[in-house]
């Protein structure tokens, strides 16, 4: 006994101290999700192209994520987190630069998609700390919650950012900002994160890798020609259906494989089924949602009768005060998982996520009537951010955490990918019964965000059902 307080003793400044570290990583992931949101119309200006072409930024790098996400985080069991996470930062580092100094819509476009790899950072952390707590899900939670505010911190940090500096400095300085802070965070990693020792085999499922990356393109590559030949065309469903049928072959050698990629014995069990289905259709709003919302904010009234007519600066407060409330559901959510359990807290959370888009299709008018509905929605998204990957692994043997967080950010990047695919197809279809030049239509806002709505009251839906499986309202 005496042995076991000791060591549990030494454990809470140790793993204080690889989240302090973590932190400095997470705000750098804030920083790339929230600096760009305000500049996303005067980037459209800047290269020359529609608002709702802006999609294709968010698309084009979604895809990169869901291709490279499970690879990397089952890399991170099999190798070490760390050295994934300086891997995957490294390519971001490379990309971020290119971002700045593109000279044309295309490199940009490349470039802006070369740093999906970032999405990683998240599930390897929350799977390094799991490992160093020894499956600590209570610690695991709290940790989680504590890098997840540090990520909206971020968020908000670069928004504000950008916003103040966009009337000031030009574009191509306003770019190189966020290259310099992903490079600092290279450093931080590489002289203050821990290794986690490797676990099981050190061979990657090539075979299934290159099987789940053919059968991501084809599905992702379908839903962006949806979009650039419309679905009259045969060639998007041509894509989605080839996409349809790697989908067997790829089972059956994940199956046979001692190590895959992907272990789908695991999906099999209820909860984990349930968190990762739950998590792609979060993957709608979280993800799918925020260009729509800035262009919207960015709209002027006076020219299309409908919009907030906001400043790069005005986005940037709208955007704050959601990202704050994300990170009021973050740190609240262990809380909530004690009174409830752990599912409980996250079919509370996703309501609260349709709760808030919902309110958007009926009171969008305003400023503030705008900011109350985001933030209700901010903050369930805030707790299932923080709550999703934590539920995965500990739903997940010891040496697949990694993996089955890293699935999480997969099946969010897929639906977001898939939204946002969908979304820019509502966002492009106006101009034809609407004189609204270069901007979207009102009709196509209202069905973004009632898609939201109804895919968190499905992730709703499906946890509730977990939650009756693990056990009631009986504390995790």
């Amino acid at each position: 006994m005496e042995q076991s307080t000791r060591s549990g003793g030494d454990v809470v400044p140790k793993i204080a101290a690889v989240v302090g570290f973590l932190v400095v990583v997470e705000l750098t992931s804030g920083v790339i999700q929230g600096y760009f949101t305000p500049l996303h119309t005067d980037l459209a200006r800047h290269l020359g192209i529609h608002d709702a072409d802006v999609n294709w930024f968010e698309a084009a790098q979604l895809l990169v994520s869901a291709v490279t996400v499970p690879v990397l985080a089952r890399l991170g069991d099999m190798v070490g987190h760390k050295r994934v996470l300086l891997l995957s930062s490294a390519i971001t580092v490379c990309a971020a630069w290119g971002v700045a100094f593109a000279p044309n819509f295309w490199l940009f476009l490349i470039a802006w998609a070369l740093m999906g790899p970032y999405v990683v950072w998240l599930p390897l952390e929350i799977a390094l700390v799991h490992r160093r707590t020894k499956g600590d899900s209570s610690r695991t939670r709290t940790a989680a919650a504590v890098l997840v505010l540090a990520l909206e911190v971020g968020v908000i940090a670069g928004a504000l950012t950008s916003g103040a500096l966009q009337p000031v400095i030009g574009m191509t300085g306003l770019l190189a900002i966020p290259a310099v802070a992903i490079t600092a965070c290279f450093v931080v990693i590489w002289f203050g994160v821990p290794e986690t020792p490797p676990t099981g085999s050190h061979r990657l499922d090539l075979p299934g890798a290159a099987l789940l990356c053919g059968l991501l393109l084809a599905v992702m590559a379908g839903l962006m020609l949806v979009r650039f030949v419309g679905p009259g065309s045969p060639w998007p469903w041509l894509a989605l259906v080839v996409g349809a049928g790697l989908v067997v072959p790829f089972v059956r050698h994940e199956l046979r494989h001692p190590d895959p990629v992907i272990d789908v014995r695991l999906l099999r069990e209820r909860r984990q089924l349930s968190v990762q289905l739950a998590t792609g259709l979060f993957g709608f709003s979280v993800l799918g949602a925020q260009i729509p919302l800035s262009t919207f904010a960015r709209t002027d009234p006076d020219v299309t009768g409908y919009g907030l007519g906001a400043s790069a600066g005005g986005v940037s407060m709208l955007i704050g005060g959601y990202v704050l409330s994300m990170g009021l559901g973050a740190v609240t959510a262990p809380a909530l998982a004690k009174r409830l359990n752990e599912f409980g807290a996250l079919a509370v959370a996703a309501c609260l996520v349709a709760l808030g888009y919902g309110l958007n299709v009926v009171s969008h008018g305003s400023v503030v009537g705008l900011l109350v509905n985001m933030m209700i929605a901010g903050i369930g998204s805030g707790a299932l951010v923080a709550a999703l990957p934590v539920a995965a692994a500990g739903a997940a043997p010891t040496s697949h955490t990694g993996q089955m967080t890293g699935l999480t950010n997969m099946a969010k990047t897929v639906g977001g990918a898939i939204a946002s695919s969908i979304f820019a197809l509502c966002l492009a279809s106006a101009g034809q019964t609407e004189d609204v030049g270069d901007h979207a239509p009102l009709g196509g806002y209202l069905a973004v965000w009632a898609i939201c709505s109804a895919t968190a009251v499905g992730a709703a839906l499906l946890l509730w059902r977990a939650r009756r499986v693990s056990g009631g309202l009986k504390p995790d």
